[in-house]
Order: structure tokens, then sequence, then C-alpha cells
């Protein structure tokens, strides 16, 4: 079952700050009243029923305890940074699963928690980027790519595995090879844009998506996964109920932010598997 983290934390706030707001505006000034008259009926005043009249109610107590903590979470996590988890090997050998990253929230505008409407511009992706965004066939989920096309963009991608960005192609250059599912797999050097940073090729798998051009729409982006063949990416998302126009293409509405570190990586969360820092570092 998925849940909205962002609307839950929102919500959260909201009853916390609610509960804080009502104690000051109305119990606490019936709580120092309270105290004002039993001082003022007896003479000397017991401090165990003053404690007592003093004394908040548990919501409220609760609520103000957590505010402060929930809100500073909201704050960080909705403008600033936040923290995913790599779940699949669609990335590497740039991100390998477990892998514990950083997603700038501002590199791509500040948008509003649980709405994601942009309320300031900032920038805007960039070729090669390795972008966080909400699937578009499936909001609830949350992807991570490489920034391939722009809007505007003609995209083709051939069947010899090249990549070609309006009728360029992009750079490459054979690094070396590493065992693969179906064989032998090939590391790149690979150039988009001014970043450069590896990808990965399996010499023994090819799935050619259904039509090999796109053209980026305004708004939109054209996402890929560095391990080429083994990558649910712009390539080959379907969804009858998008425009052919748009299929596999991620609107800026469903931006997340931009991937830049590496923190921690823990394939196996469990005390025979501890974590490796050996990967902490910004990511290319």
């Amino acid at each position: 079952m998925s849940f909205n983290f962002p609307l839950l934390l929102v919500i959260a706030v909201a009853v916390c700050g609610v509960l804080a707001l009502v104690d000051l505006l109305f119990l606490a000034p019936r709580r120092r009243a309270a105290i004002a008259t039993y001082q003022g009926s007896v003479g000397e005043p017991d401090r165990v029923v003053v404690e007592r009249l003093n004394k908040e109610p548990l919501l409220v107590e609760y609520g103000k305890s957590f505010f402060p903590v929930l809100f500073i979470v909201l704050v960080l996590r909705s403008f600033l940074v936040e923290p995913f988890q790599i779940p699949s090997g669609s990335m590497k050998p740039t991100l390998e699963v477990g892998d514990f990253i950083l997603v700038n929230k501002f590199s791509y505008g500040i948008r509003l928690p649980v709405i994601d409407k942009k309320i300031i511009e900032i920038g805007d992706p960039q070729r090669g980027d390795v972008m966080v965004f909400r699937f578009p066939t499936d909001p609830n989920v949350n992807y991570i790519k490489r920034v391939v096309g722009l809007p505007g963009d003609h995209i083709r991608y051939t069947r010899d595995k090249r990549l070609y960005v309006n009728d360029q192609l992009v750079a490459e250059q054979l690094l070396g090879t590493e065992q693969g599912t179906l064989g032998t797999a090939e590391l790149y050097q690979e150039k988009l844009g001014d970043v450069e940073h590896m990808i990965r090729k399996e010499m023994g798998r090819y799935h050619a998506p259904p039509d090999s051009q796109w053209t980026v729409p305004t708004g939109h982006y054209f996402m890929m996964g560095d391990n080429r063949d083994n990558s649910n990416d712009s390539r080959y998302w379907d969804d009858p109920n998008i425009p052919k126009e748009l299929l596999g293409m991620v609107p800026d509405r469903n931006i997340v932010g931009k991937a830049f570190a590496v923190w921690l990586s823990w394939p196996e969360p469990k005390l025979s598997h501890m974590p490796n820092l050996s990967r902490v570092g910004l990511i290319k």
C-alpha cells in the first residue's frame, strides 16, 4: 500500500500547530486565570495545586512538543534537501542498489509541498543532470534517471546503442568491461552537455523500443538510465491515457529535485552487512 508522506507530514504539522495556537490563545489564559483566582483565595498557595492548575492537556502537550520538530522536517524536506534510497540498478554504474542519496529540492525552483506548484523560479534541469521525479503513469512512485532531452530536443537511440541529441552523436569512450546478466557488459565514459559520466551497456541484451525517435515537447524532459539495457525509462513508458506525443516524457510538474550526493551505501540493512562509506561523494 502506498501513502502520501508529504501530505501526512503537512497534516501532522497543521494539527500540532493548531493545538499550540489554541493553547496560546485560549487554554493558557484560562490556566493563568485559574491560578490567579486560587492564589487570591488562599493565604499560602499549595505548590502542588498550582502545578495541577497549570498542567497542559496531554494532547496539547504532545502537539506543542512535536510541532517545532515536524515543522523543521517539513521545511527541510519540502524546500531544501530530501533523502532517497536507490531501489534498483537502472543507474549503474553511477548509482548502486542501496545507495542513500540527497536531492536538492530548490535547484529547479521552489515548490509548495503536496500540490507541487512552483512558486519561485530558480533554474531548469540541464542535460546530464541526475533527476528525481514522480513517475508520469503513477505519481506516487519516485523515479531517478538522467536528463537526456530538454524541451524542443530531438532524441534518437539506434539499434547499435548509440545516442543522438539534435542529430549530434553523443560522445562516448570505452573504459572497460565487466560481467553482465547475459554475458559481457561494457562501461563507457559519456558526455552529455557539460557533464561527463559513466554508462553501462549489456552486449547480449537489447530491448528495442517501438519507435527510436522522439521530440521533447515544451515543459517536458526525456530521461534515460545510465544502465542503458536495464532501465525502465522514457524509451519504454506506455499509457493509453497519455497522448502519444507525451509518451515517455516527464512534465515539469512531476520534478522532485536534482540528486547531488551519495551519503551512505547499504544494500542490505542488516547487522551482517554493515554500511559502506566508500561510495560517499558527489554524483556526476
